[in-house]
This record gives structure tokens, C-alpha cells and sequence, in this order.
């Protein structure tokens, strides 16, 4: 695998107990990119991230981190290689402080140094989360909580950041931020694999769009090309 690459998925099968959700899926997110998996509710984005970070069985296909391959890994030894999963929803422990929501993250981590050099990073990509370190998460609000999420996935140290629909059940203004966060973290190298259901939310942040239905995917390209093709958006995301 080339070294440009971060993340490979070669034709990927997956699921649960009964058929397979996904099937034959190959995409590559490069390093310093963001890459994005838009479809209709249901039919496999988020199947496609837990099979990745090992939460859901691969039944077959290749997963590669780095050159190396991660398939058949536990979940916490696939995100101590390096693999971060921001999960849809918030999944916060909601009688926590957001400064122990985010030291969660890093429960792999030994080294203390280590683990205040993330915390710090976190507070300066997300000062919001500074101002509100000592709060009880139940109190915050969607888009803090949403931001404690993404928080926590930087804690486990994530080179490749798996990120789950994370404007969902927010308000365009707190999007907005969210994005603008999302926008930060891919100016800093790191490699980004994100779902999203609405494809004009990363029509100007995507290196390129995969859209997935059934539970494969039947297109692929530049965000701004899916924008323009009325058929597509018609047939799979509604309009």
C-alpha cells in the first residue's frame, strides 16, 4: 500500500447476526485526508465504521491501517494502532465531568505526560470544552456534547478519525461549528473517514464522496460533481 494512504478497505463484507449489511466495499482515505460516506438512513454507514474499528464482524475483504492490516483485531487494540471512532449520538457518561468524559479516551494511555499533552490540544481545539471542563455532561448542550465526543476521540491519540454523522439533531448555527471543528482537524494532518447524510454540509471540505445504498457503493467522486447530479440526489438522498 502506498505510504500516501492511511486507510484501505478492500471489498469489504460485513454484519451481524442474519445477511450481510455491507458488501464488497473498497474505499481509501489518504493521509491528511477527509473522505466522506453519504446514503440513506439504514442502509450501512454506520455498519461501515464499526466494522472498521472491529465493533461489527468482518466476514470478508481486507482492512488496512498503514500498511498493516487491522482485520479480526479487538476494538481496543485497533484504536491503540492508531484508530479513533467518534460513535453517532453523543454516548457520554452523563453524571461525569467533561474533563473525565475526555480522560476516558485516552484509557489505554499510560503515560501521564502523554495524556496531558492530549487534554491540552483538546482545550485548544475546542475552548469551549476548557470553559467547561468541570461540568456534569448531562447539563451541556447538544453541540457541547457533540464537541466532548469529538473531544474524546483526539484523547485516544487517532492518526485516522472515524467520525458518525455529527451534525445529527443539531441546529444549522451549531453545525456550523462543528464543521469548522472537523475543518481544523484535517488542516492538522490527521486522516478523516466521515459520515454524513446531507452532502452539501462538505461540498467545500471532502477530497472526494462515496455514496453508499444498500449496503454498497454506487457512486463515487468530487463532492461538488455528486452536488450536480440531480438524479443521484433525487434517487438516494431525497432532493
Amino acid at each position: 500500500m502506498p505510504e500516501t494512504l492511511a486507510l484501505v478497505l478492500t471489498g469489504i463484507t460485513s454484519g451481524y447476526a442474519g445477511p450481510a449489511v455491507l458488501t464488497d466495499v473498497s474505499l481509501s482515505v489518504g493521509r491528511g485526508q477527509l473522505i466522506t460516506v453519504v446514503g440513506p438512513n439504514g442502509h450501512g454507514k454506520t455498519t461501515l465504521l464499526k466494522t472498521i474499528s472491529g465493533l461489527v464482524r468482518l466476514r470478508g475483504g481486507r482492512i488496512d491501517l498503514e500498511g498493516k492490516s487491522i482485520a479480526g483485531l479487538a476494538p481496543d487494540v485497533i484504536a491503540a494502532r492508531g484508530v479513533a471512532h467518534v460513535p453517532q449520538g453523543d454516548l457520554l457518561f452523563p453524571q461525569m465531568s467533561v474533563e473525565e468524559n475526555l480522560l476516558m479516551g485516552a484509557y489505554a494511555e499510560r503515560a501521564k505526560s502523554v495524556i496531558a499533552e492530549r487534554l491540552d490540544e483538546v482545550f485548544v481545539r475546542l475552548p469551549k470544552l476548557a470553559e467547561r471542563r468541570k461540568q456534569i455532561a448531562s447539563t451541556l448542550s447538544g453541540g457541547e456534547r457533540r464537541m466532548v465526543g469529538i473531544g474524546r476521540g483526539l484523547m485516544m491519540g487517532g492518526r485516522v478519525l472515524l467520525i458518525d454523522e455529527p451534525s445529527l439533531g443539531l441546529a444549522p448555527l451549531i453545525i456550523e461549528q462543528i464543521y469548522l471543528v472537523i475543518a481544523d482537524l484535517k488542516a492538522s494532518g490527521r486522516s478523516i473517514l466521515l459520515v454524513e447524510e446531507n452532502p452539501a454540509r462538505v461540498v467545500d471540505l471532502a477530497d472526494s464522496i462515496h455514496l453508499l445504498d444498500n449496503g454498497a457503493i454506487v457512486w463515487s467522486g468530487p463532492p461538488a460533481e455528486l452536488m450536480a447530479r440531480d438524479e443521484l440526489l433525487a434517487t438516494y438522498l431525497g432532493g
